[in-house]
């Protein structure tokens, strides 16, 4: 961990950490080749790297901080290189007329401090950071095209194996010359690495001096290393003739696809370009269909809310619909939902824009608006095809609310998405859309919403004394929860610092009962509505989000992120 095991050892005793018998222990005992006591104490869980940090941090007289909130200053970026920072295992973080200011993980390395004096010629201050969030910190902020050299090195022959749409191998065309070969691999490398890290899009933005990679993590944007600017155009290209769009057109926003296998996955990605000021913006969105094998428990439904959801979704007639902003999870919870009930004695036709997943076994229908292929018109044909299940991506005017609950009052089952921020106004928008109450209150089977929230990373997951800020948004005091134990993320490199892998849906579920369509036929209010079926047991979506804080799965600070419109 450090460059001299022992003498910590010996701090850590004189602390009170450590016991001889302790040491003695781990002395007596295998140990992996390389390993030091210190390590497999560590790796025991006896010690805390970061607690140990902090100690021997006090006994050099160097401040201990945390780089996983700190924006470092760009003036400090450009004072060193990103090969000495690499070299020396450090980050800049402030920089002064006299003196450079420098996070390194090893309290006990005063070579490095000396070094950098001797190679800077300024006086060089030193404080202590984790190693991972040093790591961390060097490739958010050194983006260079050394970097990405060095990437391309790494990146093996058949690691990323490209496949268009109805064509061969692209590696294997007649039309790529050998200049075109690093660019190539370049992309390759873009999308593996976004795949690799569970990235759910792909930014490539051009900026005025350079050109920016990001990539959208459990819903929030990372930046990652980036290619030269002057290679900016050549990869904007190389990804447009891969989603089979115009190269020459650069005026005009453009739509498009490409197929992907990365190590034996299938992965689809859908393609907009949009013209900007300094180049076309492209973004790739990753549709893995891995996540549409998924089982309704791995969406996030505990036991109670998955029985009803079931029920739902097995019911011979009516409209079901899935609620929620952008990037709530909506498609993803209908296709699986699909899957579920997708049977040869079923005839399933879905009306999407666009058609997101190719699902097996399941009519697809793309709106192409241009040439009159609505949503309507769609669904007017597609009813004479005598289908039992009707998806509609989503309900947007009267003429398709109407046409979907017509289509569910004459025996069918109907699922779509509404953009609503909670289960009962998704009733308000239909009335408010123009579909008759009496209508509304007859075909609506049951509505969900739904939110994402990040899951606690078990690689770093900790016991976690809640904030009387985050006690007092959920509705709770420090007595209602005394007994329940909670927990959160210490950011790790697993996790990138964040504290969170991975995402799963929090839900609202409202079950249209004859007392709730007597409410919708009397137009009651949706607050009056609301509270009528959280009498029947409907649960918030803060309330789902709170069961599943005690169960360990997220945090109260997600909850609370998620669900700031949730007044109840």
């Amino acid at each position: 961990m450090t460059s001299n095991d022992e003498y910590v050892l010996e701090v850590l005793q004189e602390e009170g950490l450590l016991s001889p018998e302790q040491i003695a222990d781990v002395r007596g005992n295998f140990m992996a080749e390389g390993t030091t006591p210190l390590d497999e104490l560590i790796h025991r869980g006896i010690l805390d790297p970061h607690e140990v940090l902090g100690i021997l941090a006090g006994r050099f007289g160097m401040e201990m901080i945390s780089l996983k909130d700190h924006e470092i200053p760009a003036d400090a970026i450009a004072a060193l290189s990103s090969e000495v920072a690499r070299k020396y295992k450090i980050v800049p973080i402030l920089k002064t007329e006299k003196s450079l200011t420098v996070a390194l993980g090893d309290p006990l390395d005063v070579d490095t401090l000396d070094s950098l004096r001797y190679l800077l010629k300024c006086d060089i201050e030193g404080v202590v950071a984790p190693p991972e969030e040093i790591q961390v910190a060097q490739q958010k902020y050194y983006t260079t095209e050394t970097n990405v050299e060095t990437m391309l090195d790494q990146l093996t022959e058949g690691t990323v194996d490209m496949v268009q749409s109805g064509s061969d191998t692209i590696r294997e065309s007649s039309d790529v010359s050998d200049a075109d070969v690093p660019i190539i691999k370049l992309v390759s490398l873009i999308l593996y690495e976004a795949h690799r890290n569970r990235a759910s899009d792909i930014h490539l933005e051009p900026m005025e001096k350079r050109f920016r990679v990001r990539v959208r993590i459990d819903g929030v944007l990372h930046e990652v290393d980036s290619p030269p600017k002057r290679l900016q155009s050549a990869i904007i290209s190389r990804v447009k003739i891969m989603a089979n769009m115009k190269i020459a057109e650069k005026r005009v926003p453009q739509d498009g696809r490409i197929q992907v296998n990365i190590k034996g996955s299938e992965i689809d990605l859908r393609v907009s370009s949009v013209p900007s000021c300094h180049g076309e913006s492209i973004v790739m969105r990753i549709l893995d269909k891995k996540s549409l094998a998924l089982g309704l428990p791995n969406l996030g439904f505990l036991a109670d809310d998955q029985e009803v959801f079931q029920r739902m979704i097995s019911l011979a007639d009516g409209i079901l619909l899935v609620t929620g902003p952008t990037g709530s999870g909506k498609t993803t919870t209908l296709y699986a939902a699909l899957n579920q009930i997708n049977r040869p004695d079923r005839k399933i036709i879905t009306v999407e824009d666009p058609v997101e997943y190719q699902l097996s076994g399941i009519n697809q229908v793309h709106v192409r608006e241009e040439i009159g292929l609505t949503f309507a018109s769609a669904l007017r044909s597609i009813l004479r095809q005598a289908p039992n299940i009707v998806m509609i991506g989503e309900i947007r005017d009267l003429e398709t609310a109407r046409i979907a609950t017509e289509a569910a009052l004459t025996g069918h089952l109907v699922f779509s998405t509404l953009h609503t921020n909670d289960a009962p106004s998704a009733i308000t928008r239909l009335i408010d859309i123009g579909i008759k109450p009496f209508l509304v209150a007859s075909a609506v089977r049951g509505i969900m919403a739904q939110r994402l929230v990040r899951m606690i990373c078990p690689a770093c997951k900790e016991e976690h004394k809640p904030t009387v800020t985050e006690l007092r948004l959920l509705g709770q005091t420090a007595e209602q929860v005394e007994h329940i134990k909670f927990f959160s993320g210490r950011g790790c490199a697993k996790c990138a610092l964040t504290g969170y892998t991975g995402r799963r849906g929090i839900f609202e579920i409202l079950e249209v009962n004859e007392e709730i369509q007597r409410m919708i036929f009397d137009k009651v209010a949706s607050a009056e509505l609301r509270e009528r079926a959280r009498e029947f047991g409907m649960r918030t979506l803060r309330e789902d989000g709170m069961r599943k804080v005690i169960a360990g799965i997220t945090t109260l600070d997600e909850v609370v992120r998620v669900t700031m419109g949730d007044e109840s």
